[in-house]
């Protein structure tokens, strides 16, 4: 679940403060286009905890939403924050919050920041107004914002199939190595990872391949975008290589990209072009 910030109580909790961190995806199989528009998906989520946005919630007499850091070119309205709280209000009548995120995961980087601050809002709302939603109820709402959002719930390592939506609970040997993500300036959007993505089938699960040893992930596990994307943006296919050479024993383009991130047996020394933004951490 979400870190919380202690929050302070009286009668109800008048206040949240939630970090909402992102994730990264370790393989993505594009398997069919479903009826509904939507495409049937294979992937893992696993959670990067150290980095994360800020939000915090509390009870106000209006709807707002201010905020820092990062700037996102979106109405408000269309901000997936409100759009969380509105939900909330729809399906259980509860009141207005004041919502101020301190944006800090960069977005068009298939890191799922935006629909983790989204659940962050649905989580501190369940518990500002003492909705005792189970589990379950909560990833209902959350998938209801969008495909990633359901995941931050659990916010653990999840195989996740349908549209995203559904998930099981997976153990990954990733204990003690180091993550390296990286987010070029460029951004991809979801419809042009979509447009030219060709699905298919794999002959191998995504979970039967991440049974073996990490050292055996990389051209076994894969990401279904990479191909064309690549091909339209040859810097990420660049830096997948760069972090290759620094030592990962895999790399990968996180969802829909744009970043890209590499898996460490130690703390990797890399240099990157100043303009691209780098996060390290320990797993």
């Amino acid at each position: 679940m979400f870190f919380l910030a202690k929050p302070t109580h009286f009668r109800y909790i008048c206040r949240m403060i939630l970090r909402a961190n992102c994730k990264i995806n370790i393989g993505l199989d594009v398997l069919r286009r479903r009826e509904d528009g939507f495409h049937e998906l294979s992937t893992v989520m696993f959670p990067v905890r150290e980095l994360y946005d800020t939000v915090k919630v509390e009870p106000s007499d209006n709807l707002t939403f201010a905020q820092t850091g990062i700037t996102i070119d979106c109405p408000v309205e269309k901000n997936l924050c409100v759009r969380a709280a509105r939900q909330m209000q729809k399906c259980y009548g509860v009141g207005n919050v004041a919502i101020e995120l301190d944006k800090r995961v960069p977005f068009g980087a298939g890191l799922g920041g935006g629909s983790s601050d989204a659940t962050a809002v649905i989580v501190a709302m369940n518990d500002i107004f003492g909705l005792n939603l189970s589990e379950e109820e909560l990833i209902a709402r959350a998938a209801e914002i969008g495909s990633d959002t359901a995941f931050f719930v659990r916010n653990t390592a999840q195989l996740c199939t349908g549209r995203g939506e559904i998930m099981s609970p997976i153990s990954l040997p990733l204990s003690g190595q180091w993550l390296a993500v990286v987010k070029p300036d460029e951004g991809v959007s979801t419809a042009e990872a979509y447009s030219g993505v060709k699905p298919c089938v794999p002959e191998v699960s995504l979970e039967q391949l991440l049974t073996r040893p990490i050292d055996q992930w990389q051209g076994r596990v894969k990401n279904d975008f990479e191909s064309h994307i690549f091909e339209a943006h040859p810097l990420l296919g660049h830096i997948k290589q760069q972090l290759l050479d620094a030592g990962a024993v895999y790399a990968s383009m996180s969802g829909s990209g744009s970043a890209l991130f590499g898996i460490f047996g130690g703390r990797p020394e890399l240099n990157f072009d100043r303009t691209i933004f780098t996060h390290i951490e320990q797993l």
